[in-house]
């Protein structure tokens, strides 16, 4: 016995009237219409966190940022990265905008490490879209502690 799985759609058959072509695209156009569908429009600020015996190295993508953009502080163990990207609405005359997709608008990023950072000897760069930390670790700091279970 085959199994043929056929995508239900309630409005399939009202689309063909006249009246109510795209109905089922209709719904579509609410803000919030791509949150429910589970493809989120605001990109998410992706890192990679490394760990050596003296210090942490965090790579995060900050694709079209300005470096005057990019802010990052630490306190302690924990780590914030603050992106704001401005939109260029430059429009030339007899120019019309069919389309936009890129990004404009402020991505944040807060992580806790297992050891405090030495903040005066941290580096930060970013170079082709990517951020890049370097973040000695304290040399007084015991870091995550495991506890014995009694």
């Amino acid at each position: 016995m085959a199994n043929h799985l056929t995508r239900f759609n309630p409005f399939g058959d009202l689309a063909g009237f006249e009246s109510l072509r795209g109905l089922d695209d209709f719904f579509g156009r609410f803000p919030l219409a791509s949150s429910f569908a589970g493809r989120g429009d605001e990109p998410r600020l992706n890192i990679d966190v490394t760990e050596t015996e003296q210090a942490y190295a965090v790579k995060a993508e900050v694709p079209g940022a300005r470096k005057e953009d990019i802010k990052v502080s630490l306190e302690g163990n924990v780590v914030s990265i603050r992106v704001e990207k401005t939109r260029e609405d430059v429009e030339k005359e007899g120019e019309t905008v069919l389309r936009r997709e890129r990004y404009h608008g402020v991505q944040m990023r807060r992580f806790s490490l297992g050891h405090d950072i030495d903040a005066s000897g941290a580096t930060a760069r970013c170079t082709d879209g990517v951020l890049e930390l370097t973040l000695p670790k304290k040399a007084s700091a015991q870091g995550a502690r495991q506890l014995d279970i009694q």
